[in-house]
């Protein structure tokens, strides 16, 4: 309470030297954070997790908004067409960075300011406690064996269950493609037989595998995870793939419309950093071994050259891989060796 009350004290102080009162500018009442997947998912679940620290900070109410659809424009566009106050941000993934090139929307990240880079939760492939596929090798040999028929659910076009299926495919194993809204619907479809496996945020999944309903094949990484040490990364299998499997590929960030006012861009920015903080939130990301990106994205400009090497790399893979819709040419987005 102590550190909330100083907290909103200098936010006072703050705004009293910059244009406007507060009132006109900041969400005295609560601020609404804009989620644009269905809940359950790793978006959803992590910014439940921010949103709360950030509440401590502010000192008011964190109202999380799922707004789903059309691989995450739905959300994001509802965000642009509201007030441009405060009172409403977005909790966003990596869909931003791919809308454009899959011909899902104009919106791209340079529509929004970054508040913060928050986390990157890794992927990891699990299958339904019944499946007959009880390792990374039985289920790869099936898809090797029969190419475009071994269902894997996904959370739609660009997203990074979408991408990191193009990289398997680049290495011999093509999955066929089921759309979902969200990645908890994404396992749910796994866990009912709806499809064979999905290429899940560890966060979304990790009570699963605890309790034994799904089974951990591999995690889509280099490196094993320390709490799975008997299950391998992805790259073991897939010799080569080391610099595609590097990507952060669920880039969760706190962002705003570019025209918000700067006091409250400011204001929003202070308080993330405190909140990043939080223990619980820290005891959240670090149990489930979700990367920090916040502390390798510092600055405003560091987040704004990830964001642009991102988009990039992922444009052109999905380009390359014939899965996109436009050139990014089109939108002068250079290959990033260039």
């Amino acid at each position: 309470m102590k550190k909330g009350f100083v907290f909103i004290l200098l936010c006072i102080i703050l705004v009293v030297f910059t244009a406007g009162s507060f009132a006109e500018v900041y969400p005295t009442k609560s601020l609404t954070l804009v989620v644009p997947y269905g809940a359950g998912g790793t978006t959803d679940l992590v910014g439940r997790q921010f949103g709360a620290a950030l509440s401590k900070i502010l000192g008011v109410s964190v109202v999380i908004e799922n707004q789903p659809g059309a691989s995450g424009y739905i959300g994001c566009q509802a965000v642009l067409d509201s007030a441009k106050d405060g009172s409403i941000a977005l909790f966003a993934a990596d869909s931003l960075g791919t809308q454009r090139v899959m011909g899902i929307s104009e919106l791209s990240y340079d529509d929004f300011t970054p508040i913060i880079a928050v986390a990157n939760d890794p992927k990891v492939i699990v299958v339904s406690k019944d499946s007959p596929y009880n390792t990374i090798e039985d289920l790869l040999a099936a898809i090797k064996a029969e190419p475009n028929r071994i269902q894997m659910s996904y959370t739609g076009p660009g997203g990074s269950g979408h991408v990191q299926a193009l990289i398997m495919s680049q290495f011999g194993y093509s999955p066929a493609l089921t759309a979902y809204a969200s990645g908890a619907e994404c396992i749910v479809a796994v866990m009912s037989g709806q499809v064979v496996f999905t290429n899940s945020n560890h966060s979304t999944v990790s009570t699963y595998i605890e309790s034994g309903d799904l089974k951990l094949l591999a995690v889509c990484a280099n490196e094993r995870m320390p709490q799975y040490p008997n299950t391998p990364a992805l790259v073991e299998h897939m010799p080569g793939s080391e610099e595609l499997l590097e990507i952060p590929y669920t880039p969760l960030s706190f962002l705003v419309a570019n025209d918000v006012p700067s006091n409250v861009k400011e204001l929003l920015r202070n308080a993330a950093l405190e909140a990043v903080k939080d223990e619980a939130f820290n005891d959240y990301m670090d149990k489930n071994r979700i990367e920090k990106l916040y502390e390798k994205y510092v600055t405003i400009d560091e987040i704004k050259k990830f964001y642009s090497e991102w988009e990039s790399t992922v444009s052109w893979l999905l380009f390359d891989s014939g899965a996109a819709a436009f050139s990014p040419e089109q939108f002068n987005i250079p290959r990033i060796d260039q």
